[in-house]
């Protein structure tokens, strides 16, 4: 694991989407396409607001995201429409979207059709992933039913349901994010920091980003 340390938040967001820019782009000097994995939540937009706007050859990108809820896009909880806001405008307007929900009832049900659309994206490009102060990451949760699936499991996608989740998610597992040619892990505030160090000390079956911490390159700004 390599450990980047910025002065502030603001400072790290910009350099880091310039790295991913680069690393776009290098993987496309060499290879027809790229695939470009991103997470959810809050912490990426900034880094998406920059990335937007970079000059690449977005036409030849397929972006998916590393985890969604099993909402529809229209929903406040969708991933998917943070990416569609901050991320898939601009120039990146032009890439793929990879999506990580189907309208069926359950994940189960959509998870085959997803896959076979993201297989010939794989291994990933260039990775984005977060983490959470209970040392998750994408939807890979301590105490999540399928945790030992995600965590072992050639899939591509599993479906997860976790304590305090209000619906079931989709996340890429352990071993499509282990197969990245390039992974990042972005974190902000101390109390992920000292997530980070413990869960460097843990087994994934506790501490699930412990399982993608080998080769990762971690992000960290204190604000």
């Amino acid at each position: 694991m390599k450990f980047t340390e910025y002065p502030d938040a603001e400072m790290m967001m910009i350099d880091l989407a310039n790295v991913l820019a680069g690393e776009l782009k290098n993987a496309l000097l060499t290879h027809d396409r790229a695939s470009f994995a991103v997470p959810g939540g809050t912490t990426p937009g900034p880094i998406f607001d920059a990335l937007c706007a970079v000059d690449l050859d977005w036409s030849r990108v397929s972006v998916v995201l590393t985890d969604e809820r099993w909402v529809p896009e229209t929903s406040e909880r969708s991933n998917t429409r943070l990416l569609r806001e901050r991320l898939l405008i601009e120039k990146a307007a032009a890439a793929t979207y990879l999506p990580l929900y189907a309208p069926v009832e359950t994940p189960e049900e959509g998870i085959p059709a997803l896959t076979d659309a993201i297989a010939p994206n794989l291994p990933i490009s260039v990775m984005l992933l977060g983490m959470g102060a209970d040392m998750h990451t994408a939807s890979i949760f301590p105490g999540a039913d399928k945790l030992q699936e995600a965590l072992t499991t050639d899939a591509t996608l599993v479906p997860m349901r976790a304590p305090g989740a209000p619906e079931p998610r989709v996340t890429l597992s352990a071993s499509v994010l282990n197969g990245a040619m390039s992974r990042h892990i972005v974190i902000i505030g101390d109390e992920k920091r000292e997530a980070l160090e413990k869960a460097a000390t843990m087994l994934p079956e506790d501490a699930p980003v412990a399982a993608i911490l080998q080769g990762s390159t971690v992000h960290w700004a204190k604000a």
